[in-house]
């Protein structure tokens, strides 16, 4: 059974997000339970700030405020840091901004190297406080998310066995409000 993440471990990968890239990235995992591959592969094209959506693995999304900000800030720091590459890749490094490539896996996880809560447990956190908010529906899950019948499935049970647990006088599970990640100087 798939448990949440405790805050302060959250809290913990929130502090460690240091370049600026790291804050949208833990953004994209967080919130809008993106893998890692699905964020390296993001393109400008996949962005329409003005409607505030965004598309990710083939999913559009509406973008929430903190994504919307947290975007911004990295599109302005890479305008400037880079502002003649042609990488079509939101993400980029300075060894990318020479090339049309991705960045790489390890250089996206860097960050959260050594964090209980990784891209990967907080992707997991955010497809199970889906299922305890809205209620453990595995047909929500997977439009949201666009997960396969059966992980949805088996997220909807883990959120159920949680649910269910919290009735019977189990600590609560309450939906947890995901500090911003703080600006730090440039």
């Amino acid at each position: 059974m798939n448990q949440p993440l405790a805050t302060s471990d959250i809290q913990r990968s929130i502090t460690a997000a240091t370049r600026p890239a790291d804050r949208l990235i833990l953004a994209l995992a967080a919130v809008h339970a993106a893998r890692v591959s699905a964020i390296r592969a993001l393109r400008l094209t996949d962005l329409d700030l003005g409607d505030r959506r965004l598309t990710i693995a083939g999913r559009t999304r509406p973008l929430d405020e903190l994504t919307y900000q947290t975007l911004v800030e990295w599109l302005n720091y890479r305008r400037v840091q880079w502002p003649a590459t042609a990488n079509p890749h939101v993400i980029i490094n300075r060894k990318t901004a020479l090339t049309t490539a991705p960045t790489s896996r390890p250089w996206i996880a860097t960050a959260f190297h050594g964090q209980i809560a990784t891209l990967e447990r907080l992707r997991r956190d955010r497809q199970l406080e889906e299922a305890l908010t809205h209620g453990p529906d595995p047909l929500h899950l997977a439009v949201v998310f666009g997960l396969a019948p059966k992980t949805a499935i088996r997220y909807a049970e883990s959120a159920r066995q949680l649910l269910t647990a919290e009735m019977k006088g189990a600590p609560q599970i309450g939906r947890r409000i995901r500090s911003r990640p703080r600006s730090r100087a440039r």
